[in-house]
């Protein structure tokens, strides 16, 4: 534990409190960051307005440490927040996340105003911490070295009243030579399957009709007890839930990628026509380098297996360029396996070093320059390939879930935005007919750009679904919360289903 002479005075408990929380990072943290949520209300605190930025009782950050300057980015978003917590007596502030498991006392050291440090593996002790924190006046620094309690037993405020995430493991097995995560979650934990499907059910019956099965290596699942079928038979299980129209799963690995897999895809009706799966590169020898235990003709492969089972599957990828040792001749093999490959949309990221990697101190670092011009080249080679591929949606009728927030043009154009079966994203005219998100319409597609699909004629049907019901009903009470109450309408909408191509996303799957 470390303290501070200048810690803020205790807040006024007799007042509704108010948080922010911060998230960088995956999915992975972007749940954590719903149970935070779901934990610090269960406490007493309502969330303050968007836009906030700090002006609130507690400023949680959840970081990532995936990426090379991920604390020089905290830190200075701390050193903003300083001055504001001079002036608001009684304000919190919290790190926790990957880069708090693995920096833990540093934090308190370089921000000495931090009040709480809290790792992976004990988030459920947040609010403890903050109160703990506050009585004692001094910061409070908790770092748990393994899992004390799997995270999907915490209270979680779900950013979305008909989408969810529902994570079925945590932690990782591999050890790929540019990744940190297995060091900051551990080794792989499975749920019990009985537990995951209690939560789905649960989920349904509140209105939720699409989830998105969650793990750092997903398709590993079922490997702590030795079920090398127990993610296939989760998948048909799944099929099996009435009322669960949408089924997703990130991100697996190719290692784990089996025949059964592919079959209980193609078979389920409810799991939907899209696969993300990590390629990271093309060439065997840095694939070795990286320790991924597959080769270009085994990824490709599967695709293959894939396509053939799913014609209109949609997969997309994790592409990482200028890892150390890559040659030309490497980058070329990459390059070839993305014209194999013809992925709807691949997620390319510049290689960096992650501390605490063995790549990050490997021999034949790429010159910036080098990786910066491969990175241009790759980019356009997807570019042109995910508009070929939209284009041969044109025609097609597709049924979409509504969504809100996706289209930044939407309000201009008198569009509305919703993803496919296969996740592509779609924006299309508003129909005469009151539609929701979470309802679905279908839709004819009449034009590819790149990056999304325009239905630009009138809608076929619209389908008022419990999904839109539970939207509705969420922003009804939303809207109800008495004047004063500091709570910000949530931002519904399907989670994301990827991370962004220059995002902060660990893309280590």
């Amino acid at each position: 534990m470390t303290s501070s002479s200048d810690r803020s005075p205790a807040v006024d408990v007799q007042r509704t409190s108010t948080y922010e929380i911060r998230t960088y990072g995956c999915q992975m943290n972007v749940h954590d960051s719903e149970r935070l949520s779901g934990l610090l209300e269960n406490a007493g605190y309502v969330r303050a307005p968007e836009g906030a930025d700090g002006d609130a009782d507690v400023v949680v950050f959840n970081t990532c440490a995936v990426r090379e300057n991920a604390d020089n980015r905290l830190y200075g978003n701390l050193g903003r927040l300083a001055p504001m917590k001079t002036k608001r007596p009684g304000m919190q502030i919290a790190v926790g996340g990957c880069l708090a498991q693995k920096d833990r006392d540093t934090i308190v050291k370089r921000a000495p105003w931090v009040d709480v440090v809290f790792g992976t593996h004990n988030i459920g002790k947040l609010p403890v911490l903050l109160e703990r924190a506050r009585v004692q006046e001094e910061a409070q620094v908790e770092i748990a070295e393994s899992l004390e309690a799997f995270p999907s037993t915490l209270p979680t405020r779900r950013e979305s009243a008909y989408a969810a995430w529902v994570s079925i493991s945590v932690g990782c097995n591999n050890t790929c030579t540019f990744c940190i995560v297995p060091a900051l979650r551990g080794k792989e934990k499975d749920r019990r399957t009985g537990d995951i499907l209690a939560e789905i059910e649960a989920l349904v019956g509140e209105g939720v009709s699409e989830i998105t099965l969650l793990g750092q290596n997903v398709n590993a699942y079922g490997s702590d007890i030795g079920d090398r079928e127990a993610f296939s038979k989760l998948l048909r299980a799944c099929g099996k839930i009435d009322g669960l129209e949408r089924v997703r799963f990130t991100s697996p690995h190719p290692r784990d990628f089996t025949d059964d897999v592919i079959a209980a895809m193609a078979e389920t009706p409810n799991v939907m026509p899209q696969l993300h799966m990590p390629m990271q590169s093309g060439s065997d020898t840095i694939l070795k380098a990286m320790r991924r235990s597959y080769r270009q003709e085994r990824y490709l492969g599967i695709i293959e297996k894939v396509r053939a089972a799913i014609p209109h599957a949609a997969i997309t990828s994790d592409i990482i360029v200028g890892f150390p040792g890559e040659t030309e001749e490497d980058f070329e093999q990459t390059m070839h396996a993305v014209r194999e490959a013809r992925f709807a949309q691949a997620f390319t990221f510049q290689y960096s070093k992650r501390p605490g990697t063995p790549a990050a101190t490997m021999e034949n670092q790429i010159p910036k320059e080098v990786v910066q011009a491969r990175y241009l080249r790759l980019a356009a080679l997807q570019e042109e390939i995910s508009w070929d591929e939209n284009k041969k949606q044109v025609g097609r009728t597709m049924e979409l879930m509504v969504a809100e927030g996706e289209g930044r043009k939407d309000g201009a154009t008198h569009r509305l935005s919703g993803r496919g079966p296969d996740n592509r994203l779609v924006h299309f005219t508003k129909p005469d007919t009151a539609v929701r998100p979470g309802d679905v319409v279908t839709v004819g597609i009449t034009y590819a750009a790149p990056h999304h699909l325009l239905a630009e004629g009138p809608a076929l049907n619209v389908r008022p679904t419990r999904a839109g019901d539970a939207w509705e009903k969420r922003n009804a009470a939303e809207a109800a919360k008495p004047a004063g109450v500091m709570l910000g309408l949530p931002r519904i909408g399907v989670p994301a289903p990827l991370p962004v191509a220059t995002g902060s996303g660990c893309g280590c799957d």
